[in-house]
């Protein structure tokens, strides 16, 4: 089993960093794109995908700008992070997203943001 290393990806998305905030740390905003349901308890999300829960820690957060979370069943170093990046002269908004994966998972992981951030954006209606 090969080692996880970080990637990033980003994409960019036509609303404004404030509208796009509600839908990376609220449960509600969270369960219209990123998983099926969300709840919300002491900084520990549930998501849940087909029945299936996966709870992850909210290690940091900057208001309109970047959420922050850790698998609590994966290792301390790894963690998965979506900031939103806005161009001071065109105020073009990007959503960068930082997660690990092994070698073997990569193209599998990366397909799966792609998919969740067009789903994302169709919510948006951006």
């Amino acid at each position: 089993m090969s080692e996880k290393k970080k990637f990033n990806l980003e994409y960019e998305i036509k609303s404004s960093p404030r509208i796009l905030y509600t839908f990376l740390n609220e449960s509600n905003g969270l369960s219209q794109w990123f998983a099926d349901e969300v709840n919300v308890r002491d900084q520990v999300y549930t998501f849940t995908w087909d029945g299936e829960q996966q709870k992850a820690k909210l290690m940091a957060i900057k208001e309109n700008k970047l959420v922050r979370f850790k698998w609590v069943d994966d290792e301390p170093q790894f963690f998965f992070e979506m900031e939103i990046i806005q161009d001071e002269l065109t105020n073009d908004v990007a959503l960068s997203i930082t997660d690990f994966a092994t070698d073997e998972t990569l193209s599998e992981r990366k397909l799966i943001w792609d998919n969740q951030i067009k789903y994302l954006i169709s919510t948006l209606g951006a």
